[in-house]
């Protein structure tokens, strides 16, 4: 007899919306530090590759330190701790932005607060799997994703509001990023229950690795190859910005170019949820098939559809959707395919795997940008999309 709805445990519980309200205030102290730290860095003189530099040392270390985490909190009783502590790191290093008077000061303060990103990140979804039954795993990533976004929404608008309050001093802005930092911190360590946890035999790194399921280990490479195409969605703006000016001024271009990243936002906060759903009632595997299918759609669009601005707003709406798709459902099939005991390891290469792909996808489409246009950038792309998305599907149960 199938259990009434009424005793089956609900998948918005404390722990979930802890870890989602976590989420959503830490994003937004991000996203506050995050829209103004280019132009902190050119008070000080820095040139645009001081940005690129910092960028790409933090993610470097943070996806280091996702697989690092993952393996050691695999073997703990307690993984809560280590998500409390990563969310103090990150919120500490940030708001020493503040006190930065060189751009390596701020490379400094950007690397530890990544570091400590990258220590919670596997740990998080560790946490956020074991509150949940295996039937309910979509809706709880996706609820966690869709809060997620809502910060990349409400953080660029306060970071706009803070400037012009503190009278354009930076310093002030980075240190109001402790408040939500914090909140976050103490959203996990107050609301999210963890659940006892059985002793972890210790084996060795290179064990660990090797206990992955093989259909993982295939559903990585798949990941690995999607994501190496997938570059940073704020190159879209950028886009958008020069394809627009000589048609309607480079004011009323980077506006336009600004609306549909912040459509791009929305329709990814809000469809993430709608995901994760899916991924409860459908087959997994097929549903993220279908998300890279629209990010090779995404692809063609980019390099054989005249820029104008309908072209864009499609190109930008089907990115968000194809995000928030992606990244749901692989949270989501990670869970499913990963024993609970190896999940900290699972989740950990997993992000691993993500961040070494947003590095590379970015750092070639804008070489390949530079050098031969956007034409040849987007193929090189689109090309992997596809690639990911015939893995996935032959995968499919």
């Amino acid at each position: 007899m199938k259990p009434s709805s009424s005793t089956q445990p609900r998948w918005l519980n404390r722990t979930v919306f802890g870890i989602g309200l976590a989420s959503l205030l830490s994003d937004t102290a991000h996203e506050i530090a995050t829209t103004i730290l280019p132009a902190f860095l050119a008070t000080m003189g820095a040139a645009a590759a001081w940005l690129g530099l910092i960028e790409g040392i933090s993610d470097g270390l943070s996806s280091f330190a996702k697989m690092a985490s993952g393996y050691y909190t695999d073997q703990m009783r307690r993984r809560k701790p280590i998500a409390v502590l990563g969310y103090v790191v990150t919120t500490v290093g940030t708001a020493c932005f503040g006190l930065a008077t060189q751009a390596w000061h701020v490379l400094v303060a950007r690397a530890t607060a990544w570091l400590g990103r990258g220590v919670r990140t596997p740990v998080r979804k560790a946490l956020l799997a074991a509150a949940v039954t295996p039937q309910t795993y979509g809706r709880a990533f996706g609820f966690e994703r869709m809060m997620d976004t809502l910060g990349a929404i409400v953080g660029p608008s306060s970071a706009t509001a803070l400037l012009v309050a503190m009278n354009h001093n930076y310093s002030h802005v980075f240190y109001l990023t402790l408040i939500p930092g914090l909140l976050a911190a103490a959203a996990i360590a107050f609301l999210v229950k963890e659940k006892e946890r059985t002793h972890v035999p210790y084996i060795s790194f290179g064990e660990r690795l090797s206990a992955l399921p093989r259909t993982y280990r295939k559903f990585l490479l798949a990941v690995g190859l999607f994501g190496a195409g997938d570059f940073a969605h704020t190159m879209l703006i950028l886009l958008a910005t020069q394809k627009l000016t000589p048609v309607y001024g480079a004011a009323k271009a980077a506006t336009f170019a600004v609306s549909l990243y912040v459509l791009h936002n929305v329709l990814y906060a809000g469809f993430a949820f709608i995901a994760g759903w899916l991924a409860d009632h459908f087959n997994k595997r097929a549903l993220l098939a279908g998300g890279y299918g629209l990010a090779a759609v995404t692809g063609l669009l980019l390099v054989f559809a005249p820029m104008n601005l309908p072209v864009l707003a499609v190109v930008f709406v089907l990115g968000g959707i194809f995000v928030a798709t992606e990244e749901a459902l692989e949270d989501s099939l990670a869970a499913e395919l990963v024993d609970k005991e190896h999940h900290g390891m699972g989740f950990g290469v997993l992000a691993t795997v993500n961040g070494v792909g947003d590095f590379l996808s970015s750092l070639v489409v804008g070489v390949l940008w530079t050098a031969f246009g956007t034409p040849v950038a987007f193929a090189y792309s689109t090309v992997l999309f596809i690639a990911g998305t015939v893995l996935i599907w032959r995968s499919k149960r």
